[in-house]
């Protein structure tokens, strides 16, 4: 082969090889946002405005907590996209004055308005999201508890361990998820 075949063929490999280096890369975008999607963007967004959270966090929060599934039920009784206790649900409709049946939960706009709002006020109480979203899945109640003990927030503030195994699973995943949501999604929005 002559130097200018050899020039020609290093040249198409090159270029058949950025080709591929781009589809493989768009594609794998692509299969990422099938397992990280964004549904309900209006709700996210109304209610993350309305509470001053970010929509990558509640799109984190609903993926970690149901998967999007609406009529998701936990084996403690969660229920909708944001996985809301009945009871919780009672203690956020009075603080919110409004009446709706433990049914609306597997409404998305009325999880996610809840959720949300819950969410909110938990980032509000503690002051640290790692935190909040500890008791989002462990219970507010718990979560003082742990601040109390030394040996699991030295400062009283903020958990530096998370003595349950699958709350502490849980706010990592959440983390995770959060910041997938935010390389995936970030540019386009």
């Amino acid at each position: 082969m002559s130097a200018k075949g050899k020039i020609k063929l290093a040249v198409a490999v090159v270029l058949l090889a950025g080709a591929i280096v781009c589809i493989v890369s768009v594609a794998g975008v692509s299969i990422y946002k099938l397992f990280y999607p964004i549904k309900y963007t209006d709700f996210v967004e109304k209610y993350g405005d309305e509470h001053n959270l970010d929509k990558e966090l509640i799109y984190a929060v609903i993926k970690t907590e149901s998967s999007f599934n609406s009529d998701a039920v936990s084996s403690v009784g969660a229920v909708g996209l944001m996985q809301i206790t009945p009871e919780t649900f009672d203690w956020l409709k009075i603080k919110m004055g409004e009446n709706y049946s433990d049914l609306d939960l597997k409404d998305a706009e009325t999880s996610i308005k809840y959720g949300v709002f819950f969410l909110s006020l938990l980032i509000d109480e503690f002051g640290d999201k790692k935190t909040a979203l500890a008791a989002y899945h462990a219970g507010r109640g718990r979560v003082n508890e742990w601040l109390d003990d030394a040996s699991i927030s030295p400062d009283g503030k903020t958990l530096e361990n998370i003595p349950y195994k699958d709350t502490e699973y849980y706010v990592n995943k959440v983390t995770k998820a959060e910041n997938i949501y935010r390389n995936l999604y970030d540019s386009e929005q």
